[in-house]
């Protein structure tokens, strides 16, 4: 920086020492101090305790330069109000900035700080403070001091806790954890009265917390973590919730209190474990968005799925009716049923067409589930979290209207013959289990659509899915895969959905590219060099454009 910057409110100008008549402009000894000072981008390095020969400052705008440190003389400024650091190197904070009283705003965002000073509550007057994009592993308990403080990004850091006393902000309305490690949210921070926007996506969170006090909460986004149940006491005080966004968890079904959500205007469901909805979810007055992709939705669709929420909420709307009268339909359990036969849910079968044997850990299914089907045709099957070893032989009798299989976790080293004859399949799910491979005669599931096959242990992408023309979808993470054939994926028109992230390719071919009805392509989480993250990150059109770019000509 220019010694002159520094000296602006100190020296004469030097048009005082040539011009003798001065317009009223030029009066420079009624000159103000200077209160705004930007540097941003440019290369600075460092900066100059001379800083402090500007005590008038309100305004320091140094982002976007090499800055490693800070000089403590910014401790004197004490009248600063906004200080922006962000982009730059810095290491560490200095003690002295905590000494700036009247601060209210502080970026600190990109930089590499690994902690923060233990005073860091002294700065009473901040309203907002974004420390996002570094390397801090733990938030010190000073923080619950900042009272005023009204948006707080802690976003893409290392994160594994929140301090329980992050509760005491009682004006913080925004609050960022996107992208840490956090496993659990403190409870106390229901107790956040204020609090309007919550995000806390890419964490590894199982459960959310619940919200009896955050009366104001308008936005829930906790997309991306482990979250497997969602009670109704999660929901059923956030009266204000306009957006709630819990795409790609683990949510297995979604519970009839979220009704009790007046106002809200985006739900996003997208890529869970639900198989089943509430219909009254249609009631929901102001509903404008509604993403349920990516969900083993039995009772929906997926040709609905596609036509857009409206349509989708009309339709909920049409089975409230159809809901309350198949209630009653419950077969009467009389003195000669079976004593096993009585568990079995007649009901399911017979209107709902489900077979449902699922969570038993059983090693066999009982001959009396299949006895129980006699005439009545089944479409769904869901025989998965049990310990089958292999595909239970009699559900060849249910090949003329099966349409849908579930044998996700369970212990199936190879498929048998009996699931080719499946001739009407079009949702095969064998995710969790220890195939190594595919018998060729699968070639005969001529209308199957979705197959997944994550988490097993294929080493090769197996052949014989290239010759199933009707498939769409192939989920195949977390193999071992080391090749695929672009050739051979060119043929198969219909597929929109390739998922192969988390195997062992060491190259992806550049011919790939040319498969251009892929409308996703996952990769992430393989050993290969290009296409490079960035890359990666613009999603699927950017990554088949790169890929065509590389085919040698």
């Amino acid at each position: 920086v220019p010694q002159h910057v520094w000296r602006i409110n100190l020296d004469t100008p030097e048009e005082a020492h040539q011009n003798l008549s001065f317009g009223a402009a030029d009066r420079w000894w009624e000159q103000t101090d200077l209160t705004k000072l930007i540097l941003a981008s440019n290369k600075l390095q460092h900066l100059s305790d001379d800083v402090r020969l500007l005590p008038a400052l309100t305004v320091l705008d140094v982002h976007d330069n090499e800055l490693t440190s800070l000089p403590s003389a910014l401790g004197q400024l004490e009248n600063l109000q906004k200080l922006d650091v962000s982009h730059n190197k810095l290491q560490s904070i200095p003690e002295e900035l905590l000494q700036l009283s009247h601060l209210k705003s502080l970026l600190l965002q990109h930089n590499e700080l690994s902690h923060l000073p233990d005073g860091f509550g002294q700065l009473v007057s901040l309203e907002e403070l974004d420390v996002s994009n570094n390397h801090l592993t733990d938030i010190p308990t000073s923080f619950a001091l900042l009272v005023n403080l009204v948006r707080l990004s802690l976003a893409c850091n290392q994160l594994t806790s929140l301090p329980a006393d992050i509760s005491a902000m009682k004006s913080l309305r925004q609050l960022d954890c996107t992208k840490n490690y956090l496993e659990t949210v403190p409870s106390k921070l229901a107790t956040m009265a204020s609090l309007e926007q919550l995000y806390l996506r890419k964490n590894k969170l199982r459960s959310l917390p619940e919200f009896p006090s955050c009366k104001l909460l308008k936005e829930l986004h906790a997309g991306e973590n482990q979250i497997e149940i969602l009670n109704a006491e999660n929901l059923k005080h956030l009266n204000s919730l306009s957006v709630l966004e819990l795409r790609d968890n683990k949510i297995k079904s979604v519970p009839d209190e979220i009704t009790l959500l007046q106002k809200l205007e985006r739900l996003d469901l997208a890529n869970n474990d639900i198989s089943r909805l509430p219909y009254t979810l249609g009631n929901l007055p102001q509903l404008k968005f509604l993403a349920l992709e990516g969900n083993p939705l039995r009772t929906i669709r997926r040709d609905l799925l596609q036509k857009g929420t409206q349509e989708l909420l009309k339709y909920l709307r049409s089975k409230i009716q159809d809901d309350t009268t198949n209630l009653n339909e419950e077969p009467p359990v009389t003195a000669m049923t079976l004593p096993s036969a009585s568990k079995i849910n007649m009901h399911a079968i017979t209107s709902l067409k489900l077979l449902d044997y699922s969570e038993k850990q059983a090693a066999v299914i009982p001959e009396e589930m299949f006895n129980a089907v006699r005439s009545h045709p089944v479409t769904t099957v869901n025989f998965s979290k049990n310990q089958l070893k292999e595909i239970p032989p009699r559900i060849v009798e249910l090949k003329d209207s099966l349409c849908d299989v579930n044998l996700g976790f369970n212990k199936i080293s190879s498929l048998s013959s009996q699931l080719c004859v499946l001739h009407k399949l079009t949702h095969l799910d064998i995710r969790n289990n220890i195939l190594t491979s595919l018998p060729e005669e699968m070639a005969a599931l001529a209308r199957l659509q979705i197959i997944n096959l994550s988490f097993n242990r294929f080493k090769v992408f197996p052949s014989v899915l290239y010759r199933i023309p009707a498939l769409e979808t192939v989920l195949l993470s977390n193999n071992q895969v080391g090749s695929i054939d672009p050739l051979q994926l060119k043929k198969m028109d219909n597929l929109g959905t390739l998922d192969l992230q988390n195997n062992d390719l060491l190259q992806v071919p550049p011919e790939l590219g040319n498969c251009e009805n892929l409308r996703t392509l996952l990769l992430e989480g393989n050993p290969f060099r290009t296409p490079r993250a960035a890359v990666l990150a613009k999603g699927t059109a950017a990554v088949l454009e790169y890929l065509r770019s590389r085919i040698p000509t």
